[in-house]
């Protein structure tokens, strides 16, 4: 028995888990309808919840990964032209007791003045805790998108319990022409004006008691509470916002926005950023002056420049359109820390650590630990393939999922075997290996 043990913790200690890192990637939905976005209510370990782009919330059952065939809800009305649809989907905080969520999707604006209007819902789940109730809709609030593109779309509540809701500049090239803001671009354009910002709103308070369609209050600490500005706007300066999150550890807020021809950035907020923070889009893309449109300048004064950015083109870390994700949390100590953002049109997978320094002075390189990831072993999956990374996702236990919208595929990375288990393994090989054969 003593032989036996020690050749076991000779070959526990040289043996390799799956995948260099220690675990390895899995297929655990296929078949979806261009699945968009993953989330699940706070401390749900049972459930993570798919928003399909057309309009249908599916429910995932943890830990087994079985897709239930009936829809959590079907939201009609959805219009997915051009990079419309059901955009985004948060829990409230207290989805436990009060059962509210809250989705982001576009509809045609039937008045004619815009292509799109964004409307932000509240629904409450029914007494089946698998299938919401419809007609409790109830719309917290609208804007119209000038045209079909450029239209962000994720939803999140932050570590104060308040809804923070990403907008993209209305679309177009270079912040301008009908619909946008002329000198300016919506962007930049602080009254009047929800496009191209980050805007927070408290939705257990009413503002707006005369209006049906407005209910929301206004944040107290928002930066432009009693000054010029509108009220509910927390960050400005963005293009296309394609996924945000926060970090369930720190409370720092990442957000990947899509470049128009020259870069691809991830700005980060530090969780105590007091708002107001000004990203430059449309005079800036990255860290560069925007080189199209004769619409480039200078940082504007007091303006934040991105933790990281990559070049349009073909190279290591090139790419067309960055797809922001998450801070992993999960229970892979390996992954513990690093942001993982993906490029949608070129399938690239990386990964960094921000490396904390103050906002002051961002410059493009306030990061360490770059990595490739496109076809590292641990993330190559056992079935299909890693395409068009439209959204990352992270269950209540931290977990990350990767949904490619193209192939309507879901992505989950598991956590490492045990030791106990690897044990377990390796013994049943060595006794398969050296058992005897009776005569």
């Amino acid at each position: 028995m003593r032989r036996i043990a020690i050749l076991l913790g000779a070959s526990l200690a040289l043996a390799e888990p799956a995948g260099a890192q220690g675990f390895e990637t899995v297929r655990i939905a296929s078949g979806l309808a261009e699945p968009i976005f993953l989330t699940a209510p706070p401390d749900d370990p049972d459930r993570a919840f798919v928003a399909e782009r057309a309009g249908q919330i599916r429910i995932i059952r943890l830990p087994g990964f079985d897709l239930e065939t009936t829809p959590f809800l079907t939201i009609a009305g959805v219009d997915t032209t051009g990079e419309g649809g059901l955009l985004g989907l948060a829990f409230h905080p207290d989805y436990a007791t009060n059962g509210f969520f809250y989705v982001c999707f576009t509809i045609d604006d039937d008045g004619g003045t815009a292509a799109f209007r964004t409307r932000i819902v509240r629904y409450q789940v029914s007494a089946n805790p698998d299938v919401a109730n419809p007609a409790s809709a109830t719309q917290v609030l609208n804007y119209l998108q000038p045209k079909y593109n450029n239209n962000g779309g994720w939803i999140g509540f932050g570590p104060d319990g308040l809804l923070y809701i990403a907008s993209g500049d209305g679309g177009g090239s270079d912040d301008t022409g009908t619909g946008h803001t002329a000198g300016t671009g919506n962007a930049q354009d602080i009254t009047n004006n929800r496009l191209g910002k980050i805007l927070r709103i408290d939705v257990d308070a009413d503002a707006f008691p005369a209006d049906p369609l407005l209910n929301y209050g206004i944040p107290a600490g928002n930066p432009f509470v009693g000054v010029t500005g509108d009220d509910e706007i927390w960050a400005y300066g963005l293009r296309n916002p394609w996924r945000a999150s926060f970090d369930r550890q720190t409370g720092d807020l990442y957000i990947g926005d899509v470049g128009q021809g020259a870069r691809e950035e991830i700005d980060v907020q530090p969780a105590a950023a007091s708002g107001g923070a000004n990203y430059g889009w449309r005079l800036r893309e990255g860290t560069i002056a925007t080189p199209s449109g004769g619409v480039g300048g200078p940082l504007p004064p007091g303006a934040i420049d991105p933790i990281y950015e990559y070049p349009r083109g073909s190279c290591e870390f090139c790419g067309e359109s960055i797809t922001g994700g998450y801070v992993y949390r999960g229970p892979v100590p390996a992954l513990d820390g690093r942001y993982f953002f993906a490029d949608f049109e070129d399938a690239r997978l990386w990964s960094l650590r921000y490396d904390g320094s103050s906002p002051s002075t961002f410059d493009g390189t306030n990061y360490v630990e770059l990595t490739e990831h496109t076809g590292d072993p641990g993330f190559v999956p056992d079935a299909g393939s890693i395409g068009n990374v439209a959204s990352f996702g992270e269950d209540g236990a931290g977990n990350l999922y990767i949904l490619d919208i193209v192939d309507g595929e879901v992505f989950y990375l598991p956590e490492p075997p045990s030791a106990w288990m690897q044990l377990a393994a390796l013994a049943m090989t060595w006794a398969l290996a050296h058992r005897r054969v009776r005569p």
